[in-house]
């Protein structure tokens, strides 16, 4: 049944989550049903993408917690044949390597992400704040989704990425 409180990836609903700068996706059931958010099986669901004019604020509903952000892109990924959408993608970004590296404690605080991973890479990244690495922590699943901070950092640039990966807990 699809309710106010939850967003819809319907033309009409991408226009509403663009304009109030929010979406709510309900995971609670473990999943992203392409009917609860009145797309067609086949769809492959909206890039939602506000660059440049604000951001979302964004609020997974998970079985057992929610997965929250602010982000100027939501992707969703999925087959024509599968009625679920298999994870949710959206980027965090951080003005600076320490908040790019309070974002992370965050998530290992709100997500179960692995502390020891996040605290070996944050060290190693904060010995050479000039430098680049790929690198994707360990998955946690405190709300019952599985969350992946996968991060882009790069220390020549003013802005630091981490790409969210949120999918069904296995």
């Amino acid at each position: 049944m699809i309710t106010s409180e939850f967003s819809t990836l319907d033309a009409s609903g991408v226009e509403q989550i663009k304009a109030e700068g929010r979406a709510r996706l309900d995971m609670s059931s473990g999943s992203l049903q392409k009917s609860a958010v009145r797309v067609d099986d086949t769809s492959y669901g909206p890039e939602i993408n506000t660059q440049g004019s604000g951001k979302i604020q964004l609020s997974i509903v998970g079985p057992s917690g929610e997965v929250t952000g602010q982000t100027d892109r939501i992707r969703f990924k999925t087959t024509d044949a599968s009625p679920d959408f298999s994870e949710v993608t959206y980027f965090l970004t951080a003005d600076s390597p320490e908040d790019l590296f309070a974002q992370i404690r965050e998530g290992v605080k709100k997500y179960g992400i692995d502390s020891a991973d996040a605290e070996r890479w944050i060290t190693s990244a904060g010995q050479d704040a000039s430098g680049t690495s790929d690198y994707s922590l360990t998955s946690g699943t405190s709300t019952g989704l599985s969350v992946n901070y996968d991060i882009r950092f790069d220390g020549s640039k003013d802005t630091q990425v981490i790409i969210v990966h949120v999918s069904p807990s296995a």
